[in-house]
């Protein structure tokens, strides 16, 4: 069982531990039933079973009401904890949605929301682009003006639940301004007319991914999340709340590794003791839990500052991710070593966190973007 002490922290409040516990009861009885074999597949009844267990609810926030950030790390952790595609598939229902939480006009929220959260839609972000990566001012997709409505015309790329999600929430240039000026977001269901799956990519931990293409789509006025122009600010905020949520998966990984490595040195001998006897190894499993505590109190500290109030906590969420996913890197590595040969045999729970890990420290912002951004908030800060 991973150390759940943290859960006595400040940070949280009653309902919180309540929810941990409660998730990871539920967790521990119906993941490990669902069979990984077609991702596709594996994705869509993970989300029909969140939706049916009421998790997913928590995934999006209608008008009135708030995200709730820690609620949203505790999930992750946990679920992350247990099994990597779940934690995958609760993270997009959340970012698939977030400008509309966040942005979306009644309507919009209405019609997407109750089916999202029930786990009857899934949604997805479209924001990458093929020449742009990282730099979203750069973006080239186009949204242009047409009588009530818009075209969109251009690429995404890198798009989670590309290929298998209802509803996109979709960044384009509507031209207002050069630069991040001139963006803005909509909401797209996945069966416009001209919404293509151009290609399915394939990565080292498997996820539904894909490229989309974007041939004269044409979407009504009312597709518009928030106003014309602001859309670089909406991706922004949507990123600055779930940016911490990424840290906390990174953080469930590595929770896991430390668990299966304190199990394999505890119940394998060399010489007759155990090999947690041997001070090094105890040096790596002290390196692991400082290493995690460390990123805990970086993730918690980010999810309270935002659900105490701030409007952003765009320097607090980029230490959490950078911190976070880097040092479950290590954490993981250490755990393979540890595990000796077992630690690369396919099949074999570190191997498959050693791959899971890899990508968190790409998306949703590469890490040296986030030192690029912890940097400038520290310097603009003086």
């Amino acid at each position: 069982m991973a150390d759940r002490s943290f859960l006595t922290w400040p940070f949280f409040e009653a309902r919180h531990r309540e929810l941990a516990g409660a998730l990871e009861d539920w967790a521990a009885r119906n993941l490990g039933s669902i069979d990984h074999g077609d991702t596709d597949a594996a994705c869509r009844a993970l989300v029909e079973a969140m939706g049916k267990g009421g998790w997913l609810r928590h995934s999006g926030a209608p008008e009135g009401e708030q995200l709730d950030v820690r609620t949203l790390c505790l999930i992750r952790e946990t679920l992350a904890r247990h099994d990597g595609l779940a934690d995958f598939s609760f993270a997009m229902q959340g970012l698939g949605t977030g400008a509309l939480s966040l942005f979306g006009s009644p309507e919009q929220q209405l019609e997407w929301l109750p089916k999202t959260r029930s786990g009857e839609a899934i949604s997805a972000f479209a924001l990458t682009e093929p020449q742009s990566g990282s730099d979203v001012a750069a973006s080239t997709m186009t949204a242009a003006p047409d009588g009530n409505g818009f075209v969109l015309d251009g690429r995404k790329t890198w798009i989670s639940n590309g290929g298998i999600a209802d509803v996109y929430t979709v960044f384009a240039r509507t031209g207002e301004a050069p630069g991040a000026r001139g963006l803005s977001a909509f909401v797209v269901p996945a069966d416009t007319p001209g919404l293509k799956v151009e290609e399915r990519l394939e990565v080292m931990a498997p996820h539904p991914l894909a490229t989309l293409h974007f041939d004269g789509v044409r979407v009504p006025g009312s597709a518009l999340i928030g106003e014309r122009g602001k859309g670089f600010g909406i991706a922004m905020s949507v990123l600055d709340v779930f940016r911490s949520t990424v840290a906390a998966a990174a953080l469930g990984f590595a929770r896991r590794a430390l668990d299966e490595t304190i199990d394999r040195v505890t119940s394998r001998t060399v010489q007759g003791a155990p090999l947690s006897d041997l001070q090094m190894v105890q040096g790596h499993i002290a390196d692991m839990a400082l290493d995690i505590d460390a990123a805990a109190l970086l993730v918690y500290r980010a999810a309270w500052t935002k659900d105490s109030g701030a409007a952003r906590v765009t320097r607090e969420a980029a230490m959490a991710k950078l911190f976070a996913t880097d040092r479950a890197q290590q954490v993981i590595d250490r755990a393979v070593q540890l595990h000796g040969g077992d630690g690369v045999r396919r099949g074999q729970m570190v191997e498959s966190l050693y791959r899971e890990i890899r990508a968190l420290r790409i998306y949703e912002g590469a890490s040296d973007v986030q030192r690029v951004v912890i940097a400038r908030q520290t310097l603009g800060a003086r």
